[in-house]
């Protein structure tokens, strides 16, 4: 089952649009938010603040939210997300056009609209295992990884452009782009209640909910370590991307120059996600998350050595390209082992758990930065990178998954219970 398969899905295809465009506008806006908030204050911390502030009410609701997409009809909870992202940024586009922005309002809009991804993310989680078959899953879940870096491929050069023109125009593009999700989520077909069998649910509480993410996590050998590894690898690789981005600024190269790094990575990034299916299909999974886990080891000494652009873009994209195949295996892997009834507060604890750290990446970059020469700073990055490689490595739970044709589904009899 491949690209033709999901063509003829009209679900998924209503799905993937919808959650492509509202992605692009969220990436015009995430680009828009520091500058704005720059040019209000001229303080680069409250700009921080602002910038952090969307990863804060994310990861806040975003357990809650798991449990909740196994309560009740996942569609109706990503119309509710969607339509309240697109009246929190009209309030911005208001307050621009009227002259009242201030950076306060800008911290509550990317707090959350935070939220409101936390609350969508569960909920589309469930939706896409509901409406592709088995077969289709990792092909669906590469196209999601592809439509990411879409948005990231787009986003700063369409954000810059609306700037120029004023600065509220990249969060009207937001809210127009949640609105069309909005329209596109309501044509959906497919039952999206988390049993649609019309089966009874278990009676517990949310909070029994939450708990039952954490054991299925750490219950289950493969993600059990994955759980350790994801955290981890996402806090290094992401010091990697803010300190090769601060040493190009420091140094002073123009910024056309130091965009070329999030074009080159946006455009591997698209080619990995359209090659992932035929890699997933045909690399065991656990052999193709571990060589994931090695591609940015290498890439250092070249980053370390050569301060310039072009060659941080051409590492960066190397080490980018095996992301969509690797990230699609293991979501796919993890999604057969759960009910369908489970997806959203399991799914919510893996991505809870894998966002956790990254909001020190900046903090672990500007601080060795800040004490050392760039080529020492990289060349001690790759420390962290290759003991972080070894975690999967070393893990059989992890060596030992077979490709998709070889998994197996173990279905649980109980809410909570292990894998």
């Amino acid at each position: 089952m491949g690209y033709r398969s999901l063509a003829r899905n009209h679900d998924f295809t209503v799905l993937w649009i919808g959650q492509t465009i509202s992605g692009l506008g969220s990436a015009i806006s995430s680009f828009a938010f520091p500058l704005v908030g720059y040019a209000l204050t001229s303080s680069a911390l409250i700009t921080s603040i602002v910038g952090t502030a969307h990863l804060v009410g994310m990861l806040v609701v975003m357990l809650p939210a798991g449990a909740l997409a196994d309560r009740v009809d996942r569609r109706l909870v990503m119309r509710v997300s969607a339509g309240a992202g697109a009246v929190l940024y009209a309030t911005v586009v208001a307050a621009g056009i009227a002259g009242w922005l201030t950076v306060p309002h800008l911290i509550a809009v990317a707090l959350l609209t935070g939220a409101t991804e936390g609350l969508f993310r569960p909920a589309e989680t469930g939706a896409v295992r509901t409406v592709v078959s088995t077969e289709e899953l990792p092909t669906a879940l590469s196209q999601n990884q592809a439509r990411q870096h879409i948005a990231s491929l787009l986003g700063a050069p369409v954000g810059g452009l609306l700037l120029a023109v004023t600065r509220w125009m990249p969060f009207a593009a937001d809210a127009v782009s949640y609105a069309i999700s909005w329209l596109l989520l309501g044509r959906i077909r497919t039952n999206l209640t988390p049993r649609p069998d019309g089966a009874p649910r278990p009676r517990q509480s949310a909070l029994a909910d939450v708990i039952s993410g954490w054991r299925f996590q750490f219950g289950h050998p493969m993600l059990r370590v994955l759980a350790i590894w994801a955290p981890l690898t996402n806090l290094v690789v992401n010091a990697v991307f803010f300190a090769a981005n601060l040493r190009l600024i420091s140094a002073g190269f123009p910024p056309w120059q130091i965009g070329l790094i999030e074009t080159s990575v946006g455009v591997i990034g698209i080619l990995g996600a359209l090659c992932a299916p035929w890699l997933i299909q045909r690399i065991p999974t656990g052999l193709l998350v571990i060589m994931s886990a090695w591609a940015f080891v290498p890439i250092l000494l070249p980053m370390a050595l050569w301060n310039t652009p072009w060659i941080v873009a051409a590492a960066l994209a190397i080490g980018i390209f095996l992301n969509p195949a690797g990230n699609a295996a293991i979501s796919s892997y993890a999604q057969t082992q759960m009910r369908q009834d489970q997806l959203g507060r399991f799914s919510a604890t893996m991505g809870f758990t894998s966002m956790s750290l990254m909001p020190l990446a900046p903090i672990l970059a500007g601080g060795l930065l800040s004490v050392l020469t760039g080529t020492v700073a990289m060349l001690i990055l790759a420390l962290p990178c290759g003991l972080v490689a070894l975690i999967p490595t070393i893990a059989r739970a992890v060596r030992t998954v077979p490709r998709p044709a070889e998994w197996e589904s173990p279905q649980p009899a109980t809410d909570g219970a292990h894998a």
